[in-house]
């Protein structure tokens, strides 16, 4: 540990110059008391750093030296795929082994492109989570990683939405995906393919067994297919609905493209005043309650009759408050 973090301190006086011992300790995670004791023994090594006092001083190398310890690890250069992603590499339990590999390639670089590889850093940033919610917890995301990685079979208590709510899986891990913020196990369960979110994954075991992986099985594309049919696999039932103009326009902010392109391949005719039939797949008749609720006016629900019934007994409700008392005048 004490030999990497020597290491890595000379690697950063070699890439960004002069440090105080504050920003060293800060970025190494240490204490300033061992960033003393760590720049003396890289100068009882024979590193030549030096120190400059005063307010605008700090440690540097002397001008021209540069070491060649500049190899990455096996962990190092797996982890490169992940250097945009901080946030991601941290859960994954990579995250000082990415920020390491990041420095060692810094430093590897003439100063010219490194210059550059710092500016592209400075100015572009990846943040996965989707906005207004808390990320999911994932206790158990870096033992999946690591199944997936070294091939092992696992056994998982999973927790899912029908009853009963906990089950127990053998899985033959093929990869994780992280999707606007959540990250999902792709797995063989048996013979088929499946997915399941890592935060709802309440224990974990590696078992000895190895994973089959099949030779034509590619991730990406697999994801690509699940998650663009996932919303419409969820709809598994119909509403036959009227909309008005603005409402037809309304349909991919508040279904989503692909739903709405299927509600638009079955659009009749319009009336005289614009308005359209057309059948929408629903999830459930109280998802689509409060998803047909957002168009306001600009939707009217036939069919099923227990949704309009809910739908016209939300809207007397809403009157009823809106509407002023009979003793306050309008």
């Amino acid at each position: 540990m004490r030999a990497s973090r020597l290491l890595s301190t000379l690697l950063l006086l070699q890439t960004r110059g002069r440090m105080t011992a504050q920003e060293l300790a800060d970025e190494l995670e240490v204490s300033v008391r061992t960033v003393y004791r760590d720049i003396e023994s890289l100068s009882v090594a024979g590193v030549p750093v030096y120190a400059d006092r005063g307010p605008t001083g700090g440690y540097q190398l002397l001008d021209g030296y540069r070491t060649r310890l500049t190899g990455l690890t096996t962990d190092e250069a797996d982890s490169l795929f992940l250097a945009g992603m901080p946030g991601p590499a941290a859960e994954l339990g990579l995250g000082t082994v990415v920020a390491t590999a990041e420095l060692k390639m810094l430093a590897a670089l003439p100063p010219d492109l490194r210059a550059r590889a710092s500016r592209i850093r400075e100015r572009f940033h990846l943040d996965a989570p989707g906005w207004l919610r808390d990320a999911d917890e994932v206790p158990f995301l870096a033992e999946i990683a690591d199944s997936v990685w070294n091939e092992h079979v696992v056994e998982i208590r999973y927790r899912r939405w029908k009853t009963p709510r906990e089950v127990t899986r053998r899985l033959a891990p093929l990869g994780v995906v992280l999707k606007a913020g959540t990250w999902y196990l792709v797995a063989l369960a048996g013979n088929d393919v499946r997915t399941f979110r890592v935060s709802n994954v309440l224990a974990v075991q590696a078992l000895d067994e190895r994973v089959d992986r099949p030779a034509d099985f590619d991730l990406a594309a697999f994801w690509q297919d699940w998650a663009g049919n996932f919303e419409v696999r969820m709809r598994a039932q119909r509403a036959r609905v009227r909309l008005s103009p603005d409402g037809v326009r309304m349909l991919p902010h508040f279904i989503g493209r692909q739903v709405a392109d299927l509600v638009t391949a079955t659009l009749s005719e319009p009336d005289p005043a614009g308005w359209v039939e057309a059948i929408v797949p629903i999830e459930t008749v109280r998802h689509a309650h409060g998803e047909f609720l957002r168009f306001g006016a600009e939707i009217e629900v036939l069919d099923p009759s227990e949704l309009r019934e809910m739908v016209t007994s939300t809207i007397s409700k809403l009157s009823g408050i809106y509407s002023p008392p009979p003793d306050r005048p309008e």
